[in-house]
């Protein structure tokens, strides 16, 4: 990998390719695949990782909004795209762009059909989700009789798949209740699927689910954060590969006396002699507060640095006391050996928080 120069993430699309082909070998021939690429394709930009995944042959992709969709569709992606959590004032748009809607409750479907009937649709494909215990979104069990009785009076949407969401599928101590949310999933999509007569592609697992639950697998999968190297878990870690790699430089380095403080408040009051490094990376790139104060540390030349002091909107500081290094040199925040998971770690957080904050004024680079 080059040498940074300036603050960048480093996207290795090898790696990416990498990780579809593991997740792909746990499936069976005929079941289709989406990939999640919401939040910028977690961090690393959905423009331009969907345009990778498309010629890898994905069968579907996923946003949580419309506007994620539309940014898809501009940037020529032509793979269906299934919007996750969309709102009734951008339906238009979401028509115009031709992706297709997550209906998860009675509201949003009327909302949905009253506008495909006035557009004078006909099979327009739409998705129902399911709610079999994370109690975030999704029709329940009680809504079947309604919704068949529903789609069987229009013909301006057509139902292309039923879904539901795993609420703990990488915990296999509650293993119980995953099989319940599975069995839940089977009987609720069997039930619908009789009284409308036909049986859309059905969907349940995430990542973890891919990993731990092959008998639910069902017709499709859903990946995100397995794409884009973290299996939820030490051993699947091992089989998967980080696709980012966040780089910055040193700007600066100070020698410090007993007494001197460092950055906003005073917040690190120095005990002796000690030399800092200042990085330009800072909260409004994603390297959030709770990094600070010597919670989080990035690698310099091989050795850590915690990071001193509240973090500043555009830079953080580090103790290189006893470092080797020199104003110019390469920082590393995390990647395939220092991952994202572990920089988490030291917050309290997961790597999706730390992964999805990543600001879009960051360099992106991508390795081919």
């Amino acid at each position: 990998m080059p040498t940074a120069n300036e603050t960048v993430l480093e996207i290795d699309l090898k790696a990416l390719q990498h990780n579809f082909n593991y997740l792909k070998s746990k499936l069976h021939k005929n079941t289709k695949f989406l990939a999640v690429v919401k939040a910028y394709a977690y961090g690393n930009n959905a423009e331009e990782l969907a345009k990778y995944l498309e010629n890898l042959g994905v069968d579907y992709f996923a946003v949580a909004y419309t506007n994620e969709g539309v940014a898809l569709r501009n940037a020529g992606i032509k793979t269906p795209i299934l919007v996750l959590h969309p709102q009734a004032v951008n339906f238009s748009k979401l028509i115009e762009y031709k992706l297709e809607p997550n209906l998860y409750s009675r509201k949003i479907l009327n909302e949905f059909i009253e506008l495909a009937q006035t557009e004078k649709l006909i099979n327009y494909p739409v998705h129902l989700k399911f709610n079999t215990g994370l109690n975030r979104l999704g029709f329940s069990v009680n809504d079947i009789s309604y919704l068949a009785e529903t789609l069987k009076k229009t013909d301006a949407i057509k139902v292309k798949s039923m879904f539901s969401h795993l609420a703990a599928s990488e915990d296999l101590n509650e293993k119980p209740f995953t099989l319940t949310q599975i069995n839940s999933f089977k009987t609720i999509t069997d039930k619908l699927s009789n009284l409308i007569g036909y049986k859309p592609i059905l969907h349940l697992c995430n990542t973890s689910g891919i990993l731990n639950y092959p008998d639910a697998h069902f017709n499709m999968v859903r990946s995100g954060i397995g794409l884009y190297g973290y299996g939820n878990s030490v051993k699947e870690n091992q089989n998967l590969k980080p696709i980012g790699t966040l780089k910055t430089i040193i700007s600066q380095i100070h020698t410090l006396k007993k007494g001197d403080s460092v950055g906003y408040n005073r917040g690190y009051i120095s005990n002796g002699v000690l030399k800092t490094a200042t990085l330009p990376i800072g909260h409004a790139d994603g390297i959030g507060r709770q990094y600070g104060n010597e919670k989080g540390y990035v690698i310099i030349n091989n050795q850590k640095a915690p990071i001193i002091g509240n973090v500043c909107m555009d830079m953080i500081m580090v103790n290189v006391t006893d470092i080797d290094c020199n104003e110019g040199d390469e920082v590393i925040i995390f990647g395939p050996n220092n991952t994202a998971e572990k920089f988490a770690q030291t917050a309290n957080t997961i790597s999706y928080e730390i992964l999805t904050s990543l600001s879009q004024r960051i360099k992106r680079v991508y390795l081919y």
